[in-house]
């Protein structure tokens, strides 16, 4: 006796399409990079040469990292406020240090550890103390500020040689160049974008901001993986404390005031839904270049600066808006 056997079933359009709709808002952002470049080219004549993309990696090395870190936090249905505090504090921290002479074997690892630290507290309170990620995100905002001015109310300059040459080599290859900080934050994204795709801990994190009560039931480390992305996240500010201080020649108190809000708007225009469980470190990439390229455009007209922030806030709606009709329609499918 034989059995017929049963032809699988193809998958339907809905479901392909449920299963890419993931990837739209990323290459939305792409799209629109190449838009904004495409017009920025025909209108200036002289914008997409290899000293303005070499200059737009490097003006955004340090906004990069941070895109990394707040993507990691964002996909678990979080949020992290601290990031511009937390870069001030290490940077001034850092510099604070080299003044003093100590050697930067151990001012890096400080600053990366402070961080660290930082983003272990947030990430704590969210889940054992069940406080909401932006109160405690919030706090942690305002620790780091407060320490970083208690660290120094003013500049300090920074003549470490080591650290100055992390923004002052520059390799070339023709017309094209990169510096350290640049490779150091490519390093950054492909190491994420690594973890995310390739390892239990990046699958937990997408579960975790799909549903996570079905990813407690599952079995996974919910709770580790949720302080573990905000150590991740804090960990990115103070490198990226480094790279912004390397890049300056100083460590500030006052920077990276209003960072955050830039960081979280480079990773939403890049795809990442701030509901979580959706979302790139590659889109991340994305959607800073799309910010840096608007600020290079409106430095290119000599507008106002005030132009630089509408235009990403048009953005930040329209792409607020497609994520939540992608939400909608796959919730329309269940």
């Amino acid at each position: 006796m034989t059995t017929a056997a049963v032809p699988t079933a193809r998958p339907g359009l809905g479901a392909v399409l449920s299963r890419r709709a993931s990837v739209v808002p990323a290459l939305a952002a792409v799209a629109i990079l190449l838009v904004l470049m495409t017009g920025a080219q025909i209108y200036f004549g002289n914008f997409v040469t290899p000293r303005v993309l070499s200059a737009l990696l490097l003006d955004n090395a340090y906004l990069l990292i941070l895109a990394v870190g707040m993507t990691f936090v964002i996909l678990t249905g979080g949020i992290d406020l601290s990031v511009g505090s937390v870069l001030a504090l290490t940077g001034i921290l850092g510099a604070r240090m080299m003044a003093a002479d100590v050697s930067p074997a151990l001012v890096v690892p400080v600053m990366l550890l402070t961080g660290a630290t930082i983003g272990l507290l947030i990430g704590v309170l969210v889940q054992f103390f069940d406080v909401q990620p932006f109160i405690a995100s919030l706090a942690g905002l305002f620790l780091a500020r407060g320490l970083a001015f208690v660290v120094s109310l003013k500049s300090i300059r920074v003549e470490e040689t080591s650290v100055l040459w992390l923004q002052s080599t520059r390799w070339r290859v023709g017309d094209w160049y990169i510096t350290p900080t640049g490779i150091l934050a490519l390093l950054v994204v492909m190491a994420g974008a690594f973890v995310l795709a390739y390892s239990r801990f990046g699958r937990t994190i997408y579960a975790i901001g799909g549903n996570e009560q079905s990813a407690r039931l599952m079995g996974l480390e919910v709770a580790r993986t949720k302080v573990l992305v905000y150590v991740i996240s804090g960990s990115c500010s103070g490198l990226a404390g480094l790279v912004l201080t390397a890049y300056s020649g100083a460590g500030y108190p006052r920077n990276g005031i209003g960072t955050e809000l830039d960081v979280i708007a480079a990773v939403v225009i890049g795809g990442t839904l701030l509901s979580g469980g959706t979302g790139y470190v590659l889109g991340s990439m994305v959607g800073v270049f799309v910010y840096g390229t608007i600020k290079t455009v409106i430095s290119f007209k000599g507008a106002e600066q005030a132009w630089m922030q509408i235009t990403v806030g048009l953005l930040l709606l329209l792409f607020i808006v497609v994520q939540r009709v992608i939400v909608a329609r796959s919730e329309r499918r269940r």
